[in-house]
């Protein structure tokens, strides 16, 4: 349905902080928190993943599903392959936020 990154991405794309999609999502900024710290699909109550869900596309925000079709004409955000886990969530580096040593040329 959505992803974690998803809302992080569209929270970005529409420039609001977590307590602003809460309230107009009308739903708790613990209940957003929770949502965006899951690994994957965020799962939850479904009316409340509708809430965001509708609070997103009527700030004019399409969530797009793995291997669909944009409906929309306007930019956007998609991962060109999907991602796993680690790769979607992790810093540059891994998990410990350090870059691995360059090649020596």
């Amino acid at each position: 349905m959505i992803t974690a990154a998803q809302m992080r991405a569209a929270r970005a794309l529409l420039g609001i902080d977590q307590q602003t999609l809460a309230e107009l999502a009308d739903v708790s900024l613990p209940t957003i928190q929770r949502m965006e710290a899951s690994q994957g699909n965020v799962r939850g109550v479904v009316g409340t993943l509708m809430k965001v869900v509708e609070a997103f596309e009527h700030a004019g925000i399409e969530l797009i599903a793995a291997n669909a079709p944009s409906q929309g004409t306007g930019r956007g955000v998609r991962f060109k392959v999907v991602a796993t886990p680690d790769t979607a969530t992790d810093p540059p580096g891994g998990a410990s936020g350090r870059r691995p040593p360059r090649p020596k040329a």
